[in-house]
């Protein structure tokens, strides 16, 4: 039901060319009529008539411009009009002497004469569109002769009434013409502006000027609401400071807003009117209205598929124009573009604020590895000094020496998993500044063949290098890219069987170092691919479970190489070897 426009109040009307051609007419018609005043007016809605078109007096100008006159009183009068082909002419003998509301009223003296014109004398001519509807008013007043029209001036009107009659057609549909351009080109601006967005400020933010233009509102707010059984609601104003609404009106919005996004229904609260709103929320939302000067509200609910995620509300002051059909169907149409655009905010809000869950837990995870190491590298420490104190005990049987070994190694093996976290730990740190400098990677492969060949000849496992005659240089930590290819060229050996071959290749491929590292091992099965570089991560493959490890050495790698703003590359097949290559950034 659309807000009632209060009369005697001023309607805008923004057609410019539209009042033009009106205003020609209606001058036109006060001259070869002779007439001193004439005036044409548009219908608005059922209940208002607004003067848009004035020619003859300035006075008259100033009283009825774009003043809403109510039809009820036009129609009263005209019930009581003789007809003369389109024009209707009420002498003021047949009105209500005890009138008070005459409206404007010339300021002229009545001639003594038969046929004299009274100033309260009413002539005006009904225009119709083609359907036979009511769509303006044609008046006149004061002849120039002072006498009320004969039968040529009739004639003479009603040729201009026909006239004027065509222009009112025409006004009212390129006002149409002219609403559809303007919802229609809202509606685009909110969807280009702000379905970019990825906050629910932002998107209302980048979409309240075109709201608030594009549907001639004094205002809007927007509510976003969560799913059903959740009891999230936020409030979001077009004007800075939040908008004050009590919370008993923002809880009782929220069902509204579900079910007329479930009947896909826009609906206009009228402060003057009954709601179509449930009765114990319809005296609050009306004192609410009326508490903060709006006359009536678009109310828009905003949602996607069968979720609604809030509402939408355009306001206009009182004596502003009605919410038409064309803005109801836009506005929900906007209501779908919203909602997708919020729901995608949701979404990015939710994934950013779990990607910094996972941060905040990877640091912690980080931290807590390091605390780890660092509590077990002292006790550990104390462990294998008084190791190396009771071997040299001179009474010492051959079974104890045998004992002390085996927790010697044990408390090795312990020390290197302690040193592999507080490695762990250090390059997989966030704020860990890297030393980048050029690193001779054919330097460091050399030196990390002779430290992993006692191993690999022990297994009687071939170790093939192929280095290219100029230096391979790469920019990063000298120490940290010692460990990824330590790393990978023990884990080669180690998963090789017996009498296998291991082969190290080292290059650059455009502004990338490489280095390659292939095994003829035990392979690695696709499922275990995906997992490869997870801290303390073992295969699943018996033949590797069996090898000692700590599952940290690919982790490291990866750590390394991450960090480095490298890349690593797997290719294996369960059973037929491995291999590894990283690419790092060429110095």
């Amino acid at each position: 039901m659309p807000d009632t426009p209060i009369a005697g109040s001023r309607y805008s009307w923004s057609d410019p060319a539209s009042r033009e051609t009106l205003q020609l007419i209606a001058e036109g018609i006060a001259r070869i009529a002779g007439f001193e005043v004439v005036t044409i007016g548009l219908v608005r809605g059922d209940d208002m008539l607004q003067v848009v078109a004035i020619a003859g007096s300035d006075e008259a100008r100033r009283d009825l411009e774009d003043v809403l006159i109510p039809m009820e009183r036009i129609r009263a009068d005209l019930v009581h009009a003789d007809v003369w082909d389109r024009l209707r002419f009420v002498p003021v003998e047949r009105i209500d002497p005890d009138r008070e509301d005459w409206g404007w009223v010339p300021d002229m003296e009545r001639l003594a004469v038969e046929g004299a014109w009274d100033p309260y004398d009413y002539l005006a001519a009904p225009l119709l569109d083609a359907d036979g509807a009511l769509v303006g008013i044609l008046s006149v007043d004061v002849p120039t002769d002072g006498r009320r029209p004969d039968e040529a001036q009739r004639v003479l009107l009603n040729v201009h009434a026909e006239q004027a009659e065509r222009a009112v057609v025409l006004a009212l549909e390129r006002e149409r013409l002219a609403e559809q351009v303007r919802v229609s080109d809202a509606a685009r601006r909110i969807v280009r502006e702000a379905s970019s967005q990825l906050s629910i400020e932002r998107v209302l933010q980048d979409s309240t000027v075109a709201l608030v233009e594009g549907f001639r509102a004094a205002g809007m707010w927007l509510q976003t609401i969560g799913g059903p059984g959740e009891e999230t609601s936020h409030l979001h104003s077009s004007t800075g400071p939040p908008v004050p609404v009590h919370p008993d009106l923002v809880a009782a919005v929220a069902p509204m807003a579900r079910e007329a996004w479930r009947r896909q229904q826009v609906v206009v609260l009228d402060a003057g009117r009954d709601l179509p709103v449930p009765a114990d929320h319809s005296a609050m939302i009306s004192d609410y209205l009326r508490t903060i000067g709006v006359a009536s509200v678009l109310f828009v609910p905003l949602g996607a598929g069968p979720d609604c995620v809030g509402h939408l509300a355009l306001t206009r002051r009182p004596g502003a124009p009605d919410w038409t059909d064309r803005e109801t169907a836009t506005a929900l149409d906007v209501g779908h573009d919203l909602g997708r655009v919020i729901l995608n905010a949701r979404t990015f809000e939710r994934e950013h604020q779990l990607v910094e869950e996972l941060r905040a837990l990877d640091a912690y995870k980080g931290q807590l590895i390091a605390t780890v190491a660092h509590e077990l590298k002292n006790p550990l420490a104390s462990v294998r000094g008084h190791l190396d104190l009771l071997e040299l005990a001179p009474d010492l049987s051959e079974e104890s020496l045998a004992w002390l070994a085996a927790v010697d190694r044990g408390a090795q093996r312990m020390g290197k998993v302690v040193d592999d976290l507080l490695l762990l730990a250090r390059v997989g740190e966030a704020g860990a500044p890297l030393l980048a400098q050029p690193v001779d990677l054919c330097r460091v492969v050399t030196d990390v063949v002779d430290v992993v060949g006692l191993a690999a000849s022990r297994k009687q496992v071939a170790l093939h290098v192929d280095l290219p005659e100029q230096p391979v240089m790469a920019l990063g930590d000298t120490d940290e890219i010692d460990r990824v290819c330590l790393n990978l060229l023990s884990n080669a050996v180690k998963y090789t069987r017996e009498g296998g071959q291991v082969t190290v290749h080292l290059g650059r491929t455009g502004s990338e170092a490489v280095l390659t590292c292939s095994d003829q091992g035990i392979g690695i099965s696709a499922e275990d691919q995906e997992r490869i570089g997870t801290e303390f991560f073992r295969s699943t493959n018996p033949e590797a479970v069996a090898q000692s490890g700590t599952g940290l050495g690919l982790a490291i790698v990866r750590r390394i190489v991450d960090r480095h703003h490298g890349r690593l590359e797997i290719e294996s097949e369960l059973g037929r070897g491995s291999t590894f290559r990283v690419r790092l950034p060429a110095a």
